[in-house]
């Protein structure tokens, strides 16, 4: 038996817990969230069995919280938050105060300190970024004016936890345990605040002066190369270095320093693809980091204190809803939009848990605290598809009694309604230049891709095209397959295509599918799930370099002698 394997431990056996926990999630219609969380209660000190190591698994969740942010950074659009922010920078500061505000009242009841109070209160006040984007995009609303709300409105709510993150430590040290040994007065707290301000002033304007012009000249260096990676690398060593340095020099958090790494990634025309190249390990140590707060949750709060959960619950799923609800009634949208806001933000997810978890090493809310928020994350997560179930239920009948025209999307593009087109899922490199191909050759097209430049950047071609899965059934209802004549899988994830050719073939049994693969194995997977044909790409680039040497002189002879095979 090997020694000193606790790392390997958790790493193996909250992976594993996590994919079979998280897959059953999935297949529940819950969020996997629900399965991460579950598999760190399991193999936490709180339940019998294979117990992990806390320490190790401390740190491994830093990690995942510095890529969790760095994700956050990459994907921040400020141009999205200016769209709406009339309604939602208001709205979500409000919505924040109430959630704080009632958090604090029954902190107050249960006998807590007043800044215990706040820090739980406002832990429950910012919704999950996962869960609120799954439920909009299942519903093809996030290119329609209630999706960018609550879109907008997340935003405003992640920048007030980055805000949290920087001004936690300050209040620690004036209403911590530890705040007693010194003599605090109000100069002496704004002085602390005030030299909190400097350094965090100091770390944005290097960050914007240097950072802005040093990190995307690396990214474009070390793209030339040709090495993906190298790229990787490149990628994740900003995120970490940029985190860690920022701790060091500046006294800021790691999160925010990989924040704010994510930020300025994002102004590069490289962004996309450190984004989809960070994914995978951004991922990994995203699912370590729920299982790790999984850990830190006693089952037995919910029985010891049953009364407490049920008003966590109630605070997170109709206190803050129905503040959310009443401010966008107040701003003259309808009902319907602000039942849907109010749905949206019914949960709370990642930044409840980064807040939380600092919350308690700080020692400005104590671990019964923790426990609450996640109890309460974990019941809100679950309930939610049922609150969006019992929402379009009623629209349902409300739509039967006062027929209205679908809410419009904000800059539709081309007309999606087409005849004998050619439906081309995915826009990246290969699917965009055989959309335009078609249309140059007069093809009716149309695109889906659910990445929201790819999508504009079809519009801007003149492109019909659709933001969401090609997995979602809403998505291929709107690409109308049943009067294509053929369907073109440019993606190349080929269990989303499997997933896609089966719902397409059922959809219209005449259409002809053709897929992109990369290997023997997802062509027999594609060939099964319904595709005519299949195009591999490193084969394909084989025979036409093949066609290009047979062409020069020195081989034409034997070019008449053999042919090239198409396939």
């Amino acid at each position: 038996m090997h020694h000193d394997t606790d790392l390997i431990n958790i790493v193996a056996v909250g992976l594993g817990l996590a994919f079979i926990f998280g897959a059953l999630a999935n297949k529940l219609r819950l969020s996997p969230l629900v399965g991460y969380l579950v598999a760190g209660i399991c193999v936490g000190p709180f339940t019998p069995g294979f117990v992990a190591d806390q320490a190790l698994a401390n740190q491994l969740a830093e990690l995942g919280v510095m890529l969790l942010m760095f994700g956050v950074g990459l994907h921040f659009s400020l141009k999205d938050l200016m769209s709406v922010k009339a309604i939602a920078i208001p709205g979500a500061i409000g919505q924040i105060l109430v959630a704080t505000l009632l958090g604090w009242g029954v902190a107050t009841l249960m006998g807590w300190e007043p800044i215990h109070g706040i820090v739980f209160g406002f832990s429950l006040a910012t919704a999950s970024t996962v869960v609120l984007l799954r439920a909009m995009e299942e519903r093809r609303l996030l290119e329609t004016m209630r999706g960018k709300i609550a879109v907008g409105w997340l935003i405003v709510e992640d920048l007030a936890c980055v805000l949290a993150l920087v001004m936690m430590p300050v209040l620690a040290g004036v209403f911590g345990a530890d705040a007693g040994k010194e003599t605090h007065t109000l100069g002496s707290i704004l002085a602390d605040i005030g030299w909190t301000l400097v350094q965090l002033g100091l770390f944005v304007a290097v960050m914007l002066v240097v950072g802005r012009r040093v990190i995307p000249w690396i990214l474009e260096r070390i793209a030339g190369t040709g090495s993906r990676e190298l790229f990787t690398l490149a990628v994740l060593a900003i995120a970490l270095g940029v985190a860690f340095g920022s701790a060091m020099l500046f006294g800021v958090s790691f999160a925010l320093g990989a924040f704010f790494a994510g930020m300025l990634l994002n102004e590069s025309e490289l962004s996309q693809k450190a984004a989809h190249d960070s994914l995978p390990l951004r991922d990994a140590f995203a699912v370590l980091f729920f299982v790790s707060v999984g850990m830190l949750f006693n089952p037995m709060i919910i029985i010891e204190h049953p009364w407490q959960v049920l008003a966590t619950v109630l605070i997170i799923m109709f206190g803050k809803s129905a503040a959310a609800f009443f401010i966008v009634r107040a701003f003259g949208h309808p009902t319907s939009t602000a039942l849907t806001i109010s749905a949206s933000l019914a949960q709370i997810g990642e930044f409840a848990f980064i807040i939380a978890g600092l919350g308690v090493a700080l020692q400005i809310l104590p671990e019964e605290g923790q426990s609450l928020v996640l109890a309460g994350a974990l019941v809100s997560i679950m309930l939610n598809p049922v609150v969006f179930g019992l929402l379009d239920r009623w629209q349902a009948r409300q739509l039967a009694r006062t027929p209205l025209p679908p809410e419009p999307e904000e800059a539709i593009g081309p007309s999606r309604d087409l005849q004998d087109h050619a439906i081309v899922i995915g826009y990246g490199r290969v699917g965009s230049e055989l959309a335009h191909v078609l249309r140059d050759r007069g093809v009716p097209v149309l695109v889906i891709d659910d990445n929201k430049e790819h999508v504009e950047s079809a519009h801007a071609a003149g492109i019909a095209a659709i933001r969401g899965s090609a997995a979602a059934d809403r998505v291929l209802a709107e690409a109308h397959p049943e009067r294509a004549k053929i369907a073109v899988l440019a993606i190349p994830q080929p269990l989303e295509s499997g997933e896609a050719l089966a719902k397409l073939r059922a959809i219209n049994p005449h259409l002809t599918l053709l897929a992109r693969a990369h290997s023997d194995v997802e062509v027999k997977h594609l060939l099964e799930h319904g595709a005519d044909g299949t195009v591999m790409a490193e084969r394909e680039l084989a025979y036409s370099l093949a066609e290009m040497i047979l062409a020069t002189p020195p081989y034409r002879s034997l070019r008449q002698q053999h042919s090239i095979p198409v396939v």
